[in-house]
């Protein structure tokens, strides 16, 4: 099973660790935008994907 941390093949690991760990955006106030994410948004996932061929259940 995959954990915050250890992301599945083919997933980028900041969008999952982003997207699975609370702790990420609890510094956040509400609307609030964070900040890693923006960015990631704007510039992509450039080398973070794990390698591996993605899986859809």
């Amino acid at each position: 099973m995959a954990s915050p941390t250890n992301p599945p093949a083919g997933e980028c690991r900041q969008c999952w660790l982003h997207a699975h760990d609370r702790q990420q955006h609890a510094h956040l106030g509400p609307r609030e935008d964070c900040p890693a994410c923006v960015d990631h948004l704007r510039h992509g996932h450039g080398d973070l994907i794990v390698p591996g061929a993605r899986r859809w259940f």
